[in-house]
């Protein structure tokens, strides 16, 4: 063979191998590809979430630690938020409805409202998990996940008792909303703390004629909360709570400012109301609450702009809420410890623990923990 025909003859041997490696390479891919495929198609929409808005660094991070929680399960998870508008939550459920979903966690703007949406969940067969806020007056509520909202407004009620001295402190109250049944079980258990106190003369309601009528009564009875909270009610609004402490201190004598304790409902309230006061010349120092351990709310309590939160770990309560979702999804019910009264059957529950946290802890509690980051923080030098 010449030399000429001998190099055609490894040229076309060279191109066919070339040719071989490339097609294997293209099968694998396609492999790869229909593998990836069919993981995706593996990965079934079971779970469908509805948050109350995304204006609240709250929620935000409820999602993204949902999408977390689900991500080695065989379960996907859609995830809506309704803006602070009942119609917009109803209508957010009826399109996970319309998707397949099997277990709904529901957070509700109004805990009314939302019973026509878990009832339309429960008439499609869909396990209804009512998440952080209770859904009233229905019984298509299967499960409550939530921490101990209660507690929550006890350990508030505390911080002020344990930080007053004397007698005739101002103490000015400030709750959520009327149509969030949370707000009244966070006022149910810091009035249970604060009413003696009130009582014996340490504090004097600065803000609430409601209140003070009723200052004698340790258990209130739900109309009774109702009434107060009416007169202060934020309504989990930033702006809301800066207007109504403003016309508070407005009309406020002088005696009722000073050394004061303000009772907020939560980290975004309590930065209004706390600019509030800090603004007001008369007032020289003031102990404020919170909940929910907010970014920054932290950095206020580091700079000494807001006494505490309450720290609620939002980690624990969505894991505590995929965790009941699996639980349904396997057949099976959640364990419980506790239940909760909607106003149509006691809710099966169990309460997620919550922690104070203060300039004193919070770099064990927050960033220890991992929950943030210390470089989140601007920290004093």
């Amino acid at each position: 063979m010449s030399n000429k025909r001998r190099l055609i003859v490894v040229a076309i041997a060279f191109l066919l191998l070339v040719s071989a490696f490339l097609g294997g390479c293209s099968s694998s891919s396609k492999q790869t590809s229909n593998s990836s495929e069919q993981t995706s198609e593996k990965k079934q929409l079971a779970v469908g979430i509805v948050l109350p808005t995304k204006d609240e660094p709250r929620w935000i991070q409820d999602e993204t630690r949902f999408q977390d929680a689900l991500k080695n399960t065989p379960y996907s998870a859609e995830i809506l938020f309704s803006q602070g508008d009942p119609a917009k939550e109803k209508a957010n459920v009826e399109t996970l409805l319309s998707k397949g979903i099997k277990v709904l966690i529901l957070c509700p703007h109004d805990a009314n409202a939302a019973a026509a949406s878990a009832e339309a969940a429960k008439k499609a067969g869909v396990k209804v998990i009512s998440y952080d806020r209770l859904i009233l007056n229905t019984d298509a509520v299967d499960y409550y996940v939530t921490f101990d909202s209660v507690q929550v407004g006890k350990e508030q009620g505390q911080y002020l008792v344990d930080h007053a001295t004397g007698k005739g402190n101002p103490l000015y109250l400030y709750a959520g909303a009327l149509s969030d049944n949370n707000s009244f079980l966070f006022f149910q258990g810091a009035w249970e703390v604060l009413q003696p106190k009130i009582a014996d003369g340490t504090f004097v309601i600065a803000n609430s004629d409601k209140a003070v009528a009723l200052k004698d009564k340790k258990d209130l009875t739900r109309d009774e909360m109702a009434s107060i909270i009416g007169q202060i009610t934020t309504n989990w609004d930033f702006n809301t709570a800066k207007n109504l402490a403003q016309a508070n201190l407005a009309k406020a004598p002088k005696n009722l400012k000073g050394n004061v304790f303000i009772l907020a409902p939560n980290d975004g309230t309590a930065r209004s109301i706390a600019d509030t006061f800090k603004a007001d010349p008369d007032i020289k120092s003031y102990v404020i609450t919170g909940q929910d351990a907010e970014k920054p709310s932290i950095q206020y309590i580091i700079d000494g702009k807001q006494s505490m939160t309450v720290f609620k770990d939002v980690r624990i309560l969505v894991k505590d809420a995929i965790n009941a979702a699996l639980t349904y999804l396997d057949g099976k019910t959640p364990e419980a410890t506790k239940t909760y009264n909607n106003g149509v059957k006691d809710v099966p529950s169990k309460p997620s623990p919550v922690q104070v946290v203060d300039k004193n802890n919070v770099k064990q509690v927050l960033i220890d923990s991992g929950y943030y980051q210390e470089s989140d923080f601007t920290w004093p030098k």
